[in-house]
């Protein structure tokens, strides 16, 4: 690993990174850290058609004041684009324009299976709630960014 400054002074590698898992009606949420490579799962944002509850997404940023956001991109199996990837881009411009902060995409797909089977693994069907599964996908998409990011 390279010691790279971000541009709030940290080096790469020693990040605090939020994750979003975005949905039309819910946006998944979690936090990470690069130098563990882990993520933890913090809980969902009601959105109305993709557009999220901006005070309390602007929230979870305050509170734990990211060095970079990682967007998930929903991509079909075969990597191309269907509208829900289009619109998670455009979610994660908006944050970026309107919060300025650095936003990348990681690609998403079977996250949310994986959630849903990780998350009855521990719990059983009553830990499949919708804010469980959204939560733990966005810590999914967080620790697949690591994987891929520090290969």
């Amino acid at each position: 690993m390279s010691q790279t400054k971000s541009s709030k002074g940290k080096a790469i590698g020693e990040r605090t990174l939020i994750g979003f898992d975005f949905g039309k009606k819910y946006i998944g949420v979690a936090v990470g850290q690069e130098i563990t490579g882990s993520a933890s799962p913090l809980g969902s944002i009601k959105a109305t058609n993709g557009i999220p509850n901006w005070p309390q997404l602007e929230a979870y940023l305050n509170e734990w004041q990211p060095d970079l956001v990682v967007v998930g991109l929903p991509l079909n199996m075969d990597g191309s684009e269907q509208q829900l990837t289009l619109d998670a881009k455009k979610f994660g411009n908006r944050v970026a324009g309107r919060l300025g902060v650095k936003v990348e995409f990681q690609d998403e797909r079977l996250t949310t299976a994986d959630a849903k089977e990780q998350l009855f693994s521990r719990g059983g069907y009553r830990n499949l709630k919708k804010d469980n599964i959204d939560a733990e996908s966005a810590k999914l998409i967080l620790e697949s960014y690591f994987e891929a990011s520090y290969q």
